[in-house]
């Protein structure tokens, strides 16, 4: 079937002006009743919605693909959107939305042919050019034509082969319509620019699709299983099997064809594996929870933070001779900077890593019981870790509380958001809150707010070396991003008031080490590198000294050796700042803080040590002539 049978012109609108998400699915939503498409418009509009509330289908680059399968729908179809200044869709790269096709699909009776020629509109949405044609399409006969051209170009049979393919995939999403083919689709593309033959079977609405067969199962040196429904494992039994959500591979295809290609994946077990599968998933869900109130509270940190210690700059230099009692208060322009900017930032640091996170989990009804969880974690000497628990517990209490709501009648669906869910989930987070988290996690936080604080002890070294060496091991991956999260935390004591950490000061000696280590590499060892690799690094030495440390990734991507080296370093410069007692209250900076650190010359000392060390040992690890073989292979 094609998609033109689908899309008729009066389901196409153009340059459209809706001011959210929502609007913009009812705009769709009658377009399709219009035509005949829908029975129940508004039964439509809840199975829409219940697939969003499942996770977004804002798969990126301006992109958004809502569908649903439903008793609603009369027969198969598809509904088209361009909005110039795009909307707000709640995306995974969190970009505005300007294209949004919307997909119909019955419940029961209906072919399975037009599945597949929706998974082919999946695909092609991976195409910029594509993308770019409809969104500036100036009718619906111009964006049904390109649609069109594009499908009988997809379409069109390849050149095949008969060598087995090295690496198998296996794509599910739980509706099987968009993400299983997206997942396919850039698998494929990934494999092709590798050039490394790769088969992906689809298991979609319309069942599976490209079957692996037993022979290619024997043949592949791994198996790439991006789902998250359930497919058929017991046929790997015996052959290493990465799993991983399916969101990955649309986003990050070509790491995962690395990794089996790099060897070193689990060999699947069968039963015990699945359980494992479960277990890999959970944990990806519970840190993408997090990461969303982490990525939502750090400009808080980093702003906050930043002008507190630049009000500290300004009065060492504006008011020297001012009581130490109220250090960073006595000068005008500290105080403002301080008291009334900074802190006042700073203090919404806990409250809005709750709320985010809540509302990772539970949707828009969980970001007001979370930042209230939040900010009664902060006053209650709970901390960053009690607001952390606070916001989980938030949001897994607001999906119970949906789920008690769930009887009432479609009349009262709009009172539901607006009275039932923050009066009861309030009360019930609040009293969960303050009688059950709040007691002991207030005594684990003043007791390790008590230890860091006295930095006496050689565990604080030992700390700091190791949360410095964590920053080297992904360069900006979640080992890096769980070093970094431990440090902010250390900013704030019990009470939720702004300290200087000596965890802070030791993690950005860490992020700053493995830029700073391979352009410094590439200086003292040139045969060593690449003439590109030589330019590149000189731009490290800018990265470094601004604490960014994924300047250092396309060198690691191209020799992993080089992330051992960097943690060596970054230990020695971590291991020395905490030795000397160098603290930091900005969260952020780079070289341009370093004046706000006390002991400041032993902290320049302990990065110029650890970059000076994992130079040396690049330089060691690598083969004299490692610069000429990398030109040839285009490094």
């Amino acid at each position: 079937m094609r998609l033109l049978d689908l899309l008729r012109e009066d389901f196409i609108l153009l340059n459209q002006k809706p001011a959210s998400k929502k609007e913009a699915i009812l705009l769709l939503i009658k377009a399709l009743e219009r035509g005949g498409v829908l029975e129940d418009s508004m039964e439509f509009l809840r199975a829409v919605w219940h697939r969003e509330e499942e996770g977004t289908t804002g798969v990126g680059d301006g992109v958004a693909i809502p569908h649903a399968r439903s008793r609603a729908v009369r027969f198969p179809a598809l509904a088209a959107m361009t909005i110039p200044d795009g909307v707000d869709f709640e995306s995974l790269d969190k970009k505005p939305v300007r294209l949004i096709f919307l997909i119909a699909t019955p419940l029961e009776g209906g072919s399975d042919t037009h599945l597949e020629a929706l998974s082919s509109l999946a695909a092609l949405l991976l195409e910029e050019s594509f993308r770019d044609a409809l969104e500036r399409a100036g009718s619906t006969e111009a964006f049904r034509y390109t649609v069109a051209q594009a499908q009988q170009r997809h379409d069109a049979p390849e050149k095949g082969t008969n060598r087995l393919p090295r690496i198998l995939a296996v794509t599910a999403c739980p509706t099987g319509i968009a993400h299983t083919y997206m997942a396919a689709e850039q698998l494929g593309k990934a494999a092709g620019r590798l050039k490394i033959p790769v088969k992906v079977e689809t298991n979609g609405a319309s069942g599976r699709r490209n079957v692996l067969t037993d022979e290619e199962i024997r043949a592949a040196v791994g198996i790439i299983v991006a789902a998250d429904a359930a497919v058929e494992l017991e046929r790997f039994r015996g052959k290493p099997v990465l799993f991983v959500p399916v969101a990955d591979a649309i986003h990050r295809p070509e790491e995962l064809l690395r990794s089996i290609e790099a060897g070193g994946i689990p060999i699947y077990g069968g039963g015990a594996a699945g359980g494992l599968q479960r277990l890999v998933r959970a944990a990806h869900t519970v840190y993408s929870h997090l990461m969303s109130g982490v990525s939502h509270m750090l400009p808080f940190v980093i702003g906050g933070g930043l002008l507190i210690a630049l009000a500290y700059f300004l009065d060492s230099i504006l008011a020297p001779d001012g009581p130490a009692a109220t250090f960073g208060d006595n000068s005008p322009i500290a105080s403002f900077l301080k008291t009334q900017v900074g802190e006042i930032a700073f203090r919404f640091m806990l409250p809005v890593l709750a709320g985010y996170i809540a509302q990772s989990i539970a949707d828009r009804p969980g970001l007001m019981v979370g930042f209230v969880a939040g900010a009664l974690a902060a006053s209650g000497g709970g901390g960053f870790l009690g607001a952390l628990l606070a916001g989980f517990l938030a949001g897994y209490v607001m999906l119970l509380v949906k789920k008690l709501f769930s009887f009432l009648p479609r009349g009262m669906e709009g009172a539901k958001p607006v009275l039932f869910y923050p009066v009861v989930g309030l009360l019930l987070v609040s009293v969960l809150t303050l009688l059950v988290l709040d007691p002991p996690i207030s005594h684990v936080n003043a007791a390790l707010s008590a230890w860091l604080s006295s930095r006496s002890s050689i565990g604080t070294v030992a700390l700091g070396a190791l949360l410095a060496a964590m920053m080297s091991v992904d360069m900006g991956g979640p080992v890096n991003k769980a070093a970094y999260v431990f440090a902010t935390a250390s900013l704030v004591d019990a009470a939720g008031e702004p300290v200087s950490s000596p965890l802070m000061a030791s993690v950005m000696l860490g992020g700053m080490v493995p830029p700073l280590a391979i352009a410094l590499a590439t200086v003292l060892f040139r045969s060593r590198f690449s003439a590109r690799q030589r330019q590149t690094g000189m731009l490290n030495f800018v990265m470094g000294f601004s604490f960014i440390t994924e300047g250092a990734l396309p060198f690691v991507a191209s020799d992993l050796r080089f992330i051992p080296a960097c943690m060596a370093g970054s230990a020695v410069a971590g291991g020395i700042s905490a030795y000397f007692r160098c603290t930091l209250q900005a969260p952020h900076g780079g070289i341009f803080v370093f004046a706000l650190v006390p002991n400041w010359p032993m902290y320049l000392l302990a990065l110029a040590v650890g970059t000076l060390l994992s130079a040396l040992i690049i330089g060691l690890l690598r083969r004299p002539n490692q610069g000429k073989i990398d030109e040839e292979n285009g490094l």
